[in-house]
């Protein structure tokens, strides 16, 4: 049996511990975070054993993604281990939670020589472009919400009532300009509302780029995704951006539990519950919840579903509920179909 290496990183450094099949110790060492890091664990495990090789990084998608990318990109079969998981390991197998680098790196081969359903790590492709961008629009989008609220605040301390619900830049300025009288408190305030409001316009302006370079980073992406209604380019960015290899998911309804979509069964005392999910990826859940939501404000087949469900007793939220399910299930097939076609 091969070698599994465990690496621990850290901003400054990173620890790998070497273990054969027996969880016996083979080597450890700790390197520096440079230039030259991946060289110099390459070697280190050549000397170890030179034989195949798995490398287990803790949080590869996090603190350890660069590494983890550098490692793949060499050739290294490289997987994800989640932190929670290392950990649990260290307490099982020394009966205490102390911390040490070494000992995480330890634990974190550990839990990849016990587990074969951890994550293998990819060269990023597309979908990395998109999870970008996806992550750019939310915080874009969370920006101008918080511009808006603040200059919806202040145009209440400057006319009884303020403005309606749907705020404009154009509307507040309009507004600004034709407010008389006001004092020197009054005209800070008057200034104040229109810096908001160029942080609103700004903030607009760059969400439309973000928004063209969505438009064109999905339609490379030659994906069939934005077939389904309510998708747009946006919604798919975040579906494609943040689900991991769809070969990962067996079934539709592993998908759907990762993310949290698939409902908890909280069943007791011979009877059959099944509650709302607050677990899984609740960015992936909110794209399909967008497109749900789209789906019965319109005449599509989600709102024949949706209106089926209500027929038969369920509540608005569990039909809604039961929609998204189905749009998770039709995204895992769209996905699964786009995998393959790209491999041929």
């Amino acid at each position: 049996m091969g070698t599994t290496i465990g690496i621990d990183p850290h901003k400054a450094t990173h620890t790998a511990v070497a273990i054969d099949g027996s969880e016996n110790v083979l080597d450890e060492i700790t390197i520096r975070a440079d230039k030259n890091q991946t060289s110099k664990l390459i070697d280190w495990a050549t000397s170890v054993d030179g034989d195949g090789r798995v490398w287990a990084v803790e949080a590869a998608t996090g603190l350890g993604h660069l590494l983890s990318q550098q490692l793949v990109a060499s050739g290294e079969t490289v997987v994800d281990v989640p932190p929670v998981l290392a950990s649990r390991i260290r307490v099982l197998s020394s009966g205490t939670s102390n911390k040490n680098d070494p000992n995480d790196a330890r634990s974190v081969a550990i839990a990849a020589l016990r587990r074969e359903s951890l994550a293998e790590v990819h060269r990023e492709d597309a979908a990395a472009i998109l999870r970008m961008l996806a992550k750019r629009h939310r915080e874009l989008t969370a920006l101008r919400t918080q511009a808006v609220c603040r200059l919806h605040a202040i145009l209440a301390t400057l006319k009884p009532g303020g403005m309606g619900h749907r705020l404009s830049a154009r509307q507040a300025a309009r507004m600004l300009s034709g407010i008389r009288g006001l004092d020197a408190v009054g005209e800070q305030r008057r200034l104040m509302a229109k810096a908001h409001i160029v942080d609103i316009r700004r903030l607009d302006r760059d969400l439309e780029a973000n928004k063209a370079q969505i438009r064109t980073a999905v339609a490379a992406a030659d994906t069939s995704v934005t077939d389904i209604y309510g998708v747009g380019p946006v919604v798919a960015a975040f579906l494609i951006g943040y689900t991991p290899p769809i070969e990962r998911f067996e079934t539709p309804d592993t998908y759907a539990a990762y993310n949290g979509t698939a409902p908890i069964e909280v069943s007791s005392g011979g009877k059959t519950r099944h509650r709302l999910s607050r677990r899984g990826n609740r960015t992936l859940n909110h794209a399909i919840h967008t497109a749900a939501v789209t789906q019965i404000s319109h005449h599509t087949q989600g709102r024949i579903y949706y209106d089926k469900k209500l027929d038969e007793g369920k509540t608005h939220k569990e039909a809604l509920r039961a929609l998204k399910r189905r749009i998770s299930n039709t995204v895992y097939r769209r996905l699964v179909a786009d995998a393959r076609r790209h491999s041929v």
